[in-house]
């Protein structure tokens, strides 16, 4: 998909590594966003409040932790996407967590920008295996 666009804007892009951790972040919000929206959307249809509370379910910083922690004690993340994810925990942000302790809000920080990050790689075969895992572990 990151290929289309660059194409059919006429965009280059930096190599994702470049960007900064809350660059990351933002258009990983945003993928794993869409992707488990698309998931609540596919599991059946029913009116939008029913699928926003759904996908809420997963989206929501502390379960975007939950998932964080579980890749990371269980050693799903290589080298490479481990630093990523770390750089993304550790960037100081000028938002707040608003429903979620700031420990949650900063690893839920750390997994949006791994998934931009691998977004911007083009390698949404990976960003389909994590939110594999995060559907499994936030649908029980």
């Amino acid at each position: 998909m990151i290929e289309d666009i660059k194409r059919h804007f006429g965009l280059e892009g930096s190599d994702p590594g470049q960007y900064s951790p809350l660059a990351l972040a933002f258009i990983g919000d945003s993928i794993y966003g869409a992707v488990a929206k698309t998931l609540v959307v596919l599991d059946g249809n029913c009116s939008a409040n029913r699928l926003d509370s759904k996908a809420v379910q997963m989206i929501k910083a502390v379960s975007q932790a939950k998932v964080a922690d579980h890749l990371v004690e269980e050693g799903l993340l290589c080298e490479e996407e481990l630093a990523i994810y770390k750089r993304g925990r550790n960037a100081k942000s000028q938002t707040v967590a608003k429903n979620a302790p700031i420990g949650d809000y900063r690893k839920a920080t750390g997994l949006e920008a791994l998934i931009g990050w691998l977004y911007l790689r083009g390698d949404m075969d990976r960003v389909l295996e994590i939110m594999k895992i995060a559907h499994d572990l936030c649908s029980h």
